[in-house]
């Protein structure tokens, strides 16, 4: 199993979701983030103060899938999320040893 972590433009959040029901993929979870990369933020003037934001606001999605649909989730994402400016996000892919279901027990791919 492979844990899919994508940090992306909050404008980007209600397409995304839309198309992971879509695609039947369920289970996902949403997280506000503040962050910076290559886009380094924006200066600001508060009181006459030259004041430097250097994080800006994001979206972090977590999904955990099948070893078989990781490509199809992240071609998903990026076909979604893809401005092709500076600040479209990243996608990081993690391996998940264990997935526990806390109501039954389930284990494994049957807990997702």
């Amino acid at each position: 199993m492979k844990k899919i972590e994508a940090i992306v433009r909050p404008s980007k959040l209600e397409p995304l979701k839309d198309a992971f029901l879509e695609a039947g993929l369920r289970g996902m979870t949403i997280s506000q983030v503040q962050g910076c990369g290559n886009q380094h933020g924006w200066k600001e003037y508060y009181r006459g103060s030259e004041v430097v934001v250097n994080t800006v606001p994001k979206v972090k999605l977590v999904i955990v899938v099948d070893d078989a649909k990781t490509d199809e989730v992240i071609d998903l994402i990026c076909s979604i999320a893809r401005t092709g400016e500076v600040g479209d996000g990243k996608i990081f892919v993690s391996t998940v040893d264990e997935v526990v279901r806390i109501r039954t027990g389930e284990r494994g791919t049957n807990a997702l």
